[in-house]
Parts: structure tokens; sequence; C-alpha cells
């Protein structure tokens, strides 16, 4: 198992800017856009990203939705080069449904149900959330190299992109 860099800041292996295609998000959920923007402050901070065969980061990243699709267009930081990388969500897609159905569920828990309730729907949210990230990870294999944390925090980006609201 590598050791990421962490927040490094001279490492190369990193992301140093995040671009979320804004024809991709849908707006309306307040609680899905902090969730976004938690995540790209959380990724900025500390993250381990990787284009594999490469050592030329750090990275920018524009992530979007297109026609059903998840694209990665990265560059290195201050270079117009880009290497673009389109993942299918159908391997996401029942996390992603399930996923939605559990943060509905727990958003609502949070105004009126006990603490055991919330705590029980909120572990269930974490796994779905832990599974996202594996699949996440399994589909960027041979293209881009993350560590867990830097995929779960990608994983709530792409939820926020997939949102339906």
């Amino acid at each position: 198992m590598f050791e990421p860099p962490g927040s490094d800041p001279n490492s190369k292996a990193r992301l140093s800017a995040i671009n979320l295609d804004q024809t991709s998000i849908k707006r309306g959920n307040a609680n899905i856009e902090h969730e976004r923007e938690v995540a790209i402050f959380d990724i900025l901070e500390s993250n381990y990203f990787v284009l594999e065969g490469r050592d030329d980061g750090p990275y920018t990243l524009d992530l979007s939705i297109v026609e059903d699709r998840l694209v990665f267009a990265v560059a290195q930081e201050g270079s117009s080069d880009t290497f673009t990388f389109v993942l299918s969500l159908t391997p996401l897609r029942r996390i992603l449904k399930d996923y939605f159905i559990v943060c509905e569920s727990y958003y609502q828990a949070i105004r009126t149900a006990p603490p055991s309730r919330i705590q029980a729907i909120d572990m269930g949210r974490r796994a779905l959330h832990d599974e996202g990230s594996r699949v996440l990870m399994e589909r960027l294999k041979g293209k881009i190299t993350v560590d867990a944390d830097t995929a779960r925090r990608l994983f709530t980006l792409i939820c926020a992109l997939h949102w339906k609201g």
C-alpha cells in the first residue's frame, strides 16, 4: 500500500484545482451544494491524484457529465494540454440511486428523528459512500490513481453532478 503525500503543497501527485461543469449541476438543494463545496475544499486541502505513467503534476480537473457519462478532463497545472477520461455511470447508477434515497431520509430524520435513528441512517449513508468510492477507484484503475479519501470526495462531487433534485 502506498502512502499518499497528503497535504504536501510541493507534491506533484495532487490536484491543485477542480472545476465542475456548471451545465451538469442541477440547482435547488442546499445540502447537496454544501457537500459539493466542502468536498472541493477538502480535496484541495489534501489529496493524492496521479495520471498513470506520468509524473508531471500537480493537475487541474474539470469534472462533468456528458450524455450520461462521467468526464474527467485533466491537465497539468498551467498547461492547456488536456487528457480526457470518459467513464460510464452504469456501474455507479444503483449506488447513486440508493445514496440519494438514504441522503433524503437522513436530511428528513435530522429534523425530527431520535439520535439513534439518525445514527443508523448515517451508517447506511456512509456504507453506500464507501462502496461508491471503491467502485470509482476500480473504474479509474490504469488511468488515474487516487487514495481512498480523494475517491470519497470525488464520489461526493459525482453525486452533486448527478443529483436530479
